[in-house]
């Protein structure tokens, strides 16, 4: 083991911080599996599947310019605890409607919770990445961002699985742990050391707000990286659509919509845990867009496939791509972004995510309405494909980028 891991291995905030976004992840996951099991259960519609990750990601989009100056002017560790405690009663309230305690789970009572967390989630996912350079050292930021990405792939590989076969079982088990998750988490992250000095005296106004905004834009590389993670997974995932593969087209039921939901995140962990061993030094820019490519063939593989291993190992391929592009994006802007910005980078950065995966559930969902659940994958796996060669040609800098950090003095 190199010497940075060895030294984040002592890191004891680190490792909090690591444990606290595992049980942040598991949370979300589980919540999701049973959610779209329910709804699906409920209506039969993958139109509704799509609608689920529409209204999860439509408050990231009114809310952004706000979530990141929140983060940026407040104890980053209160807005994270707040944001889990409102989770956890979304939770807490399907298991209620599932036991019969006063009300009934409904498409509606679904679709608004899924506002709900939207908006939870536009405060928690800029403040969280914000905090990790305030534990770390910054030359051990790369190999942080790679084990915090295994924490997020560790808990995507166990709580699907784990939600799938407690939803078989009752759907109120699945909305406990959930909760449950939500709940320790809130600790976990109450407990971390605050180590930035809070602005005082300064008023919030337009320019502000959009200094995040700005800034992307003023850096090619960054503007580059996160929007070809946009387009890319906007078009290429498939994941709204589990649960019509897990039924209708492998003949799996809840546990096979858990194992699939599962199998991205274990390659994910696999590639994060050869990262954290072996960082990208070098030729950081080709890597990326290659990653990229593979996410968009392992896409039409998917889409293609009728036998549930293959299908299992194609999206296990899809989350080792998607995870190298994860750590090269998460770095280069974490290390070039001042702290003092960070919270409105990453909300426009978080935006730019939530984008790639609630609207893109629902983008699979239309497409898959209009022509049909495999076309939809395959179509979306080509556009993917297309995606990657005119960013190579809009954004040539990024494309031949050598090393990951090419401008040190912003750190």
């Amino acid at each position: 083991m190199n010497d940075a891991s060895a030294s984040l291995r002592h890191c004891r905030p680190f490792w909090q911080f690591w444990s606290a976004r595992v049980l942040l992840t598991a949370g979300f996951q589980i919540l999701t599996v049973a959610i779209g099991w329910q709804v699906y259960a409920l209506t039969g519609s993958a139109l509704d599947l799509g609608l689920v990750g529409l209204l999860q990601f439509l408050p990231r989009v009114l809310l952004v310019l706000v979530t990141g100056v929140v983060s940026d002017r407040f104890d980053r560790r209160r807005v994270v605890a707040i944001s889990l405690f409102i989770q956890s009663l979304a939770a807490l309230t399907l298991l209620l409607g599932n036991l019969g305690m006063g009300w009934q789970v409904s498409r509606a009572l679904i679709f608004a919770l899924s506002v709900v967390v939207g908006c939870c989630r536009a405060f928690d996912m800029p403040a969280m990445q914000s905090l990790l350079p305030n534990i770390v050292p910054p030359r051990l930021l790369g190999q942080a961002i790679a084990m915090a990405a295994s924490a997020n792939e560790a808990a995507t590989i166990i709580a699907p699985a784990l939600g799938g076969f407690l939803y078989a079982v009752g759907a109120e088990l699945t909305y406990g742990l959930s909760a449950a998750c939500f709940l320790a988490c809130l600790v976990l992250v109450s407990l971390l050391p605050s180590s930035r000095v809070l602005p005082t005296g300064q008023r919030v106004s337009l320019d502000s707000l959009l200094m995040g905004v700005r800034f992307i834009r003023s850096r090619p590389d960054i503007l580059g990286a996160i929007s070809l993670d946009l387009f890319a997974v906007l078009l290429g995932g498939a994941t709204a659509l589990l649960p019509v593969f897990a039924r209708d087209i492998l003949l799996t039921g809840p546990w096979g919509l858990g194992l699939l939901r599962s199998a991205p995140a274990a390659g994910a962990l696999l590639m994060s845990v050869w990262l954290m061993r072996h960082p990208i030094r070098r030729r950081s820019g080709h890597i990326m867009f290659a990653a990229v490519a593979v996410f968009g063939l392992a896409t039409i593989l998917f889409g293609l496939s009728r036998s549930f291993p293959l299908s299992l190992l194609a999206l296990m391929l899809l989350g080792s791509a998607d995870v190298i592009s994860v750590v090269i994006r998460g770095t280069l802007v974490q290390l070039e972004t001042p702290d003092d910005m960070r919270g409105r980078v990453n909300s426009v950065n978080s935006l730019f995510i939530g984008a790639s995966n609630q609207l893109g559930e629902f983008e699979s969902g239309v497409t898959a309405a209009w022509l049909g659940t495999v076309p939809a994958v395959v179509l979306g796996g080509a556009g993917t494909l297309l995606v990657v060669l005119l960013w190579m040609r809009w954004f040539p800098q990024l494309a031949r980028r050598d090393q990951l950090v090419s401008s040190p003095e912003t750190v």
